[in-house]
């Protein structure tokens, strides 16, 4: 964990951008249980990947000082170069194994990057790199929706594609750990856990199996996510209802142009987390 004064340093508030979509749909039957991507859809994320190429200056000058921070002797671009060819190979290494979209465990990519193998220190060095170049920010309304969703007792749980400092947004932003806000421990899954990222239908499989054992269909699955490929296709695929969430331009993506989305659209559309509690 980060203490106060570093992520006073680097968190700053952001603000969702609007879309042109509305809300619209509907959702047949009771939803016992709601699943929810994290990224872009309970957090803001301010970047689409971890180039340089936008607010080139003052991100560059961030990693500057961090690499000064932990004498690293790089450029930001030459970090950047070697810490996603390391991640291409190994995800070069998992596809041979036969999973279909790898994830890696980002804290051993950083300590081969680094050529340092103390993990404190690498996931201290990782978790400031990843606020420097993907910012996040609760959603709007995201602490309300959770509080209604758990006075419906409703089961709650993730899917998402994450990493380590994953977890650590919701006792940064709502001051308490996914656990205490209501999600079920054995109801989230996390890609670096399992080795899967979506949209590989690997996680979502799972929880499916998961939820069965507490007498949970899939039918009566909500899955909540901002992107009709990696969220809305394998939920869907899975047997749950879905929502797409279209409240931050940033974030959305509707895949028009991919074949599995051509011709998929989600149960409900909501441009706003709390909208989802009319539904419920």
């Amino acid at each position: 964990m980060m203490d106060n004064v570093l992520l006073s340093e680097n968190i700053r508030p952001l603000v969702p951008i609007p879309t042109s979509l509305q809300p619209k749909g509907t959702l047949d039957g009771k939803i016992n249980c709601v699943l929810f991507d994290i990224y872009g859809t309970l957090f803001i994320s301010g970047s689409g990947d971890i180039s340089l190429a936008q607010d080139t200056p003052p991100k560059t000058a961030k990693l500057e000082k961090l690499l000064h921070k932990f004498r690293i002797n790089l450029t930001p671009e030459k970090l950047l170069e070697h810490f996603l060819s390391k991640i291409e190979e190994k995800h070069g290494a998992l596809k041979k194994k036969g999973i279909d979209y790898p994830e890696v465990k980002i804290d051993r990519i950083w300590m081969q990057v680094l050529e340092n193998n103390d993990a404190d220190l690498v996931r201290a060095f990782a978790l400031e790199f990843e606020l420097i170049v993907s910012p996040v920010y609760p959603m709007p309304h995201l602490a309300a929706l959770l509080s209604g969703l758990r006075e419906r007792k409703l089961w709650m749980g993730m899917i998402s594609n994450a990493q380590f400092y994953t977890p650590y947004l919701f006792q940064w932003f709502l001051d308490a750990n996914h656990e205490a806000l209501g999600f079920c421990t054995d109801l989230v899954f996390f890609s670096y856990q399992f080795g899967y990222a979506k949209p590989s239908l690997f996680l979502f499989n799972l929880a499916a199996l998961k939820l069965k054992e507490k007498g949970i269909m899939e039918h009566a699955v909500l899955y909540v996510g901002n992107d009709m490929l990696n969220d809305i296709y394998p939920a869907a695929v899975t047997g749950f209802k879905t929502a797409l969430f279209a409240g931050d331009s940033r974030s959305l993506r509707l895949r028009k142009d991919e074949p599995k989305c051509k011709h998929l659209s989600a149960d409900i559309v909501i441009t706003d987390l709390i909208q989802l509690l009319d539904y419920l």
